[in-house]
C-alpha cells in the first residue's frame, strides 16, 4: 500500500516552497564540490566544524568520504538544520554529525581538523563591512588545528561596482563591503594562513544558484496568483531578481583552501 504521507523534504502544494531545488546554499557545481571533497578528504580530517552550515551538504559529503570522521554544524536557521538532520539520517551519518542551533560568534568549539565557512564569515564577528573579515579570519585561525584546513567561501568584487549598481543591491550596499580577490588573499595571509588552493565561482555556477534559489517559488506563484501569500511572494521574488541583476558579473565568490601557519 502506498504511504500517503509526504516525504520529509516534499514541499506543501499550498505554500511557496523553500529552496528545494538547491543542493548547496551557494554557487557551487557538483563537479567543483567533488574536487573540493576529494582534496579535503585527502587530508584525513577526524573532526569537521561547519560555520553557518545551513543543511550541511558539503560537510556530509566530507564525512561520507572519510570513514570515522565526525562533524558539527552551527547555524541559527531551524528549518535548514532539520533538513540537514534528515539528510544525515538518510545517508547513515546521523551518529557522526550534530546540527546545532547556536551562534558561531565567540564559539568555544574547536579546534577542528577541517573548518568549513562558506558564505558565512559574518557569523564570526561584527557584520559591519569591511571590518568583519579580519576578525572572522582570526577566529578561523583559532578554530582550526595545526596541520588542518579551512575552506573559506567569501565574496569579493570582480571589479569596483558603480554607484548605480550599488543602489540596486542589498540595502546600504557600499564599495567597501567586499575586497577584491588579491586583497582577500592578503587578509588571509595576514591572519596566519597560506592559500593552498584558490578558485572562484563561474558565471554558470552563479546562474544555476540564483535560478534554483527562486525557481520553485516562481512556479508556485505562477499557479497561485490569488493565494493570500501571492503578493508578498511576488514582491520578494521581484526584489531578489532585481538585486541579482545589479550584482551579476560584479560580485564574485572565492573558495579558498587555507593552511594554518604554525
Amino acid at each position: 500500500m502506498t504511504d500517503p504521507r509526504p516525504r520529509p523534504d516534499a514541499p506543501s502544494t499550498d505554500l511557496p516552497p523553500r529552496l528545494t531545488r538547491l543542493t548547496f546554499h551557494g554557487p557551487l557545481s557538483e563537479a567543483r564540490a567533488d574536487r573540493m571533497v576529494g582534496r579535503l578528504a585527502g587530508t584525513a580530517p577526524r573532526t569537521v566544524l561547519d560555520i553557518g552550515c545551513g543543511w550541511g551538504e558539503l560537510m556530509l559529503r566530507v564525512l561520507a568520504a572519510v570513514p570515522g570522521a565526525t562533524g558539527t554544524g552551527l547555524d541559527l536557521n531551524a528549518d535548514d538544520l532539520a533538513r540537514g538532520r534528515r539528510s544525515a539520517e538518510r545517508r547513515g551519518l546521523a551518529d557522526r554529525v550534530a546540527f546545532l542551533e547556536e551562534s558561531a560568534q565567540d564559539t568555544s568549539r574547536g579546534p577542528a581538523d577541517l573548518v568549513l565557512c562558506v558564505g558565512s564569515s559574518q557569523a564570526l564577528g561584527p557584520v559591519e563591512p569591511p571590518r568583519h573579515l579580519p576578525r572572522a579570519l582570526a577566529s578561523l585561525r583559532r578554530l582550526v588545528g595545526d596541520g588542518g584546513r579551512v575552506l573559506l567561501g567569501e565574496g569579493f568584487w570582480q571589479r569596483t561596482p558603480t554607484a548605480a549598481e550599488l543602489s540596486g543591491m542589498w540595502p546600504g550596499a557600499r564599495a567597501d563591503d567586499h575586497p577584491d580577490l588579491a586583497t582577500l588573499l592578503d587578509l588571509a595571509v595576514a591572519a596566519g594562513f597560506r592559500p593552498e588552493w584558490t578558485e572562484t565561482a563561474s558565471p554558470d555556477e552563479w546562474e544555476e544558484f540564483e535560478s534554483a534559489y527562486r525557481a520553485d517559488a516562481e512556479v508556485w506563484l505562477a499557479g497561485h496568483g490569488d493565494h493570500p501569500l501571492a503578493a508578498e511572494t511576488r514582491e520578494r521574488l521581484d526584489r531578489h531578481r532585481a538585486r541579482w541583476m545589479s550584482y551579476r558579473g560584479v560580485l564574485g565568490l572565492a573558495y579558498l583552501t587555507l593552511v594554518p601557519v604554525r
